[in-house]
């Protein structure tokens, strides 16, 4: 007899289908890995980051190799809201999987006016707020990075925000805790995390910096200790649920996420390795959970014994 085992689970008022997803900015909106992964089988699809109008990115080189992970310095490239709105999320919608808008601004009010439009347009299901941007108007200064900068843009974006709101934090900071404290009074329904770690690639031959912008974000196995380690700290700290990542390529990466405290997944820089990732993650967590007995997925959140 095969157990059925119970995969929905509850992301901040976002009903998923089951706990994996994508992490933005690895796997576009979905329709570029159709041809290798199915959709339909994901609990959402959270797309790239989207800022009111177009940005163009950073100067190439902006990918590096690294032992174990990868640097990016894309820069947040994307055609902007309203393309999203006309053609990405359509999309999504017709593969019956529940979409994550991952939002981005330079300032406040970029945030607002981003999600201003996804109101009115209406067919996005959650919003991942990425405080990780830069705020131009303080000169630079990352928003997620600071509490009262934190407090600030969540707040404006609870503000005017209807769906779920997963607010996506920096892990380039003293605590983690404090950042996701702030998150959660201000209004988050859920916080994601990680995002990457700021990390640099030298080349020795020519004795420059292998990115043109010097530094980038670095993501895949080599983040994931500290990643489970932040998840845990979290959890253990806030009520809201939380969307892990960070260096997850299987089922089993993911159920450590999950017992650490993770009540969803993203599965990121796996994907430019494995485009199969998405549905090989879950097929391992229903591995796992038909192999250990457990009939509902939500009975591992949090679930690490020590």
């Amino acid at each position: 007899m095969v157990m059925v085992v119970n995969l929905q689970v509850n992301l901040g008022g976002l009903i998923m289908p089951n706990p994996v997803t994508d992490a933005s900015g690895t796997f576009a909106a979905g329709r570029e890995y159709a041809d290798f992964v199915d959709v339909s089988r994901m609990g959402a699809v959270t797309t790239k980051g989207v800022s009111l109008h177009g940005w163009e990115g950073n100067a190439s080189p902006r990918i590096a190799e690294t032992p174990s992970g990868m640097l990016n310095s894309i820069g947040l490239q994307n055609p902007g809201v309203e393309h999203l709105c006309q053609v990405d999320l359509p999309w999504i919608k017709s593969q019956g999987v529940p979409s994550i808008v991952n939002v981005s601004g330079h300032s406040i009010e970029e945030y607002v006016a981003v999600l201003e439009y996804l109101e009115q347009d209406g067919q996005a299901d959650a919003y991942e707020i990425n405080i990780s941007c830069p705020n131009v108007d303080a000169g630079g200064l990352t928003f997620g990075t600071h509490v009262p900068s934190v407090e600030k843009v969540v707040g404006a974006c609870r503000a005017v925000a209807t769906k779920p709101m997963i607010v996506k934090l920096s892990p380039n900071v003293t605590d983690i805790v404090e950042i996701a404290l702030a998150a959660e009074a201000s209004g988050a329904d859920a916080i994601s995390l990680i995002n990457t770690l700021l990390g640099m690639a030298v080349d020795a031959k020519t004795r420059r910096p292998v990115l043109a912008r010097v530094v980038g974000g670095l993501s895949g196995p080599a983040v994931k200790p500290v990643a489970l380690r932040m998840v845990w700290q979290v959890h253990k700290a806030v009520k809201v649920p939380i969307l892990g990542m960070g260096g997850i390529s299987t089922g089993t990466d993911a159920v450590e996420f999950m017992l650490a405290g993770a009540t969803a997944v993203a599965v990121g820089t796996a994907n430019f390795v494995n485009p199969h990732a998405e549905n090989d993650v879950l097929d391992g967590i229903i591995r796992y959970c038909e192999e250990q007995g457990v009939s509902d997925v939500n009975d591992l959140i949090g679930g690490l014994m020590c």
